[in-house]
């Protein structure tokens, strides 16, 4: 199942409709069935007090990206299913605006932001929610030390951004689903990270998943299928409280990838050309990556060597 281009005529919005090969309506981001709903995507914390996280094995994608320090956050997005509490949240970055305007205008969950990016928050094409615009959707947890203890509560969020793009409104989020292409190498686990943080998929063949350990301590996490694409990572204008420079992330061009599904590896490439576009992974030959129906992780990793390692099965 492919997730199609949809067409546009004038300014009217027209609903895609992916379904799987028995008709059955599927979700064109985690290829899953399940009803279409509108796009939230939330920061979540993942310094190790943040751990463990709530609410994110409910997630369609989950994106890893750097921060500060070699540090990591996640970005979780939802559509359809959403779970009672998700968190800890924490706060956005410049680069998340890059990466969420291929998803139209979605809604976007995050604890705060430093004043000077405030601004590009407010023009960009999300529907922003921090806590001060809707109060009632975050909570802390009086069991965990601040700042790891934001949560939030989606559907409480979501009512105060009724118009958040529904995901079958989004014109091109460029994800194939299906059998797994021939070939590919068969790896037991496959390692990446930054300079302050790593993270361990590891080959689980009796739930035909990924398990997901972060900075080598085992989660409840796993995923269908793991990207690990290969970006551009520059310093930004912006840096945090201790003189640290904040990277930028580059989600927009081309480039090479690993995809990891069913136990085994393949090289892959990947390309998104322009901000407003979906990004669509591919085989070496060309032809769309399928990946495995079930939730998607995408790290998001710089270009230059020594940020993954793999072991063969």
């Amino acid at each position: 199942m492919a997730a199609g281009v949809l067409p546009l005529v004038g300014c009217q919005v027209e609903h895609r409709e992916d379904r799987d090969a028995d008709g059955a309506r599927v979700s064109p981001l985690d290829g899953l069935p399940g009803e279409p709903g509108q796009l939230l995507a939330v920061k979540i914390d993942n310094a190790a007090p943040a751990r463990p996280h709530t609410g994110v094995d409910a997630a369609r994608i989950v994106y890893v990206e750097e921060v500060e320090a070699g540090l990591s956050r996640l970005v979780a997005l939802y559509a359809g299913q959403l779970p009672d509490r998700v968190g800890p949240v924490r706060s956005a970055r410049e680069s998340d605006l890059e990466l969420l305007r291929q998803f139209d205008e979605p809604a976007l969950a995050f604890s705060g932001a430093q004043g000077a990016l405030l601004p590009l928050i407010d023009e960009a094409p999300v529907h922003a929610r921090p806590p001060e615009a809707a109060p009632d959707a975050y909570s802390r947890d009086p069991d965990r030390a601040a700042p790891h203890n934001l949560y939030l509560d989606p559907a409480a969020l979501l009512a105060t951004a009724p118009e958040a793009t529904e995901v079958d409104e989004v014109p091109d989020i460029g994800h194939t689903f299906g059998e797994a292409p021939e070939g590919g190498t068969p790896v037991e686990e496959r390692e990446a990270g930054y300079g302050s943080a790593s993270f361990t998929f590891r080959w689980d063949g009796e739930a035909d998943e990924w398990a997901v350990a972060m900075d080598g301590q085992e989660t409840e996490l796993a995923a269908a299928t793991v990207v690990l694409q290969r970006v551009t990572v520059r310093p930004s204008e912006f840096g945090d409280g201790g003189g640290a420079v904040t990277p930028y992330t580059e989600t927009v061009g081309s480039g090479t990838a690993t995809v990891l599904r069913d136990g085994r590896e393949w090289p892959a490439e990947w390309r998104r050309p322009s901000a407003r576009r979906g990004t669509e992974f591919e085989t070496t030959d060309g032809e769309p990556f399928p990946l495995a129906p079930g939730q998607l992780w995408i790290v998001l990793l710089p270009e230059q060597p020594g940020t993954e390692r793999e072991n063969e099965g």
